[in-house]
């Protein structure tokens, strides 16, 4: 990464510009070519720097509801289960702790019970019946942004 790709990630993590070029935007403030701008962020995301653009939403607002699961997966079972579960539209994160509930996931869904009946088809298609559901009651929504210099 150059002092350039380093920049573009600065200016692409809040305030993305909705436009219907909105990397000519950037290129404009950065007196690049919209090319250039494309060819980095592609380049940032194949190399695994980028791990997606798109946009946050809070699922209350739009009509949805969302969980924090949490399941308790035999170490030898965890690639698998984590392969299942995201097929799953909805799901958002999938990632492994240590703790007897190992794989934690998020999951959105328009409502609890949609979400439930996935959560029973995960346990019927992967044999584990150790999934909590832990619906949020009170969100507190921080701003993750990554200063990169």
């Amino acid at each position: 990464m150059d002092s350039i790709d380093k920049k573009i990630i600065n200016r692409i993590q809040s305030n993305f510009p909705i436009t219907s070029r909105p990397y000519l935007y950037i290129a404009n403030e950065f007196g690049l070519d919209e090319s250039e701008i494309i060819k980095r962020i592609t380049n940032l995301k194949n190399t695994g720097i980028i791990r997606r653009i798109g946009g946050n939403f809070v699922p209350e607002k739009v009509g949805f509801v969302s969980t924090l699961c949490a399941a308790k997966v035999p170490e030898d079972k965890i690639d698998s289960f984590a392969r299942i579960v995201n097929k799953y539209k909805g799901v958002t994160h999938n990632y492994q702790r240590e703790n007897a509930y190992n794989v934690w996931f998020t999951f959105i869904a328009s409502s609890m019970k949609k979400i439930e009946l996935r959560l029973k088809e995960i346990a019927e298609k992967t044999g584990i019946n150790k999934i909590i559901n832990l619906p949020s009651t009170n969100v507190f929504k921080i701003k993750a942004q990554f200063k990169v210099s």
